[in-house]
């Protein structure tokens, strides 16, 4: 007899365990469970600090305007976070900032900055010097950036037309970059078409890119709003 009670009262504790712990399980996953959502100026504050600024500039590794990211394609915008959280892209301080975002984040803040210059289409068609046109077609450039360098065959592709020179020059080196723990991309097909150019060749590229109209913005934002 006291075994078949102490047996009865083990399955009433198993049994009890097991409602808690569905319980447990159904409040958790529950949207209230979730906490409030992350308001959209506390995802981008670590981004206006330097993407917000005109003409602020990046100290390390390299010196260089930071880029202008708000007109860009969205999915660039990810690719590129992620691939600095995977240590793709090698830049101590973009690592550190992608590392602290969620898939979800990164989302987010893709999609914000895509939509926040809303500017005109910039034209389809602009005729570059016969020197550089020579260098664009060495490198097919047109072939994944499209018109103009601003409507880019895939959205994982960035839009560079009217992009700072020097943070271009600086992108461009940096593909042809290994072994430095602080510099370099790894993008086989960007690899593959810079590391064929000097780097006087890389800045003349950079320079006349840079000149063209670009559909790409700083928007100045107040990190104490």
């Amino acid at each position: 007899m006291r075994r078949q009670l102490q047996t009865s009262f083990a399955l009433v504790l198993a049994g009890s365990a097991f409602v808690v712990a569905a319980q447990t399980s159904a409040s958790s996953s529950s949207p209230a469970a979730a906490g409030p959502s992350v308001p959209m100026e506390s995802k981008v504050a670590m981004c206006i600090g330097c993407h917000s600024i005109p003409g602020y500039q990046a100290t390390f590794p390299e010196v260089y305007k930071v880029p202008m990211i708000a007109g860009q394609n969205s999915k660039y915008l990810a690719s590129a976070l992620h691939a600095y959280a995977k240590g793709e892209r090698k830049h101590p301080t973009m690592r550190s900032i992608a590392q602290s975002l969620s898939d979800q984040d990164i989302t987010d803040i893709a999609a914000y900055y895509e939509k926040q210059a809303q500017v005109p289409a910039v034209p389809e068609t602009v005729t570059p010097p016969a020197d550089i046109k020579a260098l664009l077609d060495k490198g097919n450039c047109a072939s994944c950036h499209g018109a103009n360098f601003s409507k880019p065959i895939d959205g994982t592709y960035p839009k560079i037309a009217g992009q700072h020179p020097d943070y271009l020059y600086a992108a461009l080196k940096a593909y042809q970059t290994e072994g430095n723990p602080h510099l370099g991309r790894g993008n086989a097909i960007m690899a593959a078409q810079v590391k064929q150019f000097s780097h006087a060749e890389l800045k003349s590229l950079a320079k006349y890119l840079a000149s063209l109209p670009g559909e790409l913005r700083t928007v100045p934002q107040s990190k104490f709003r």
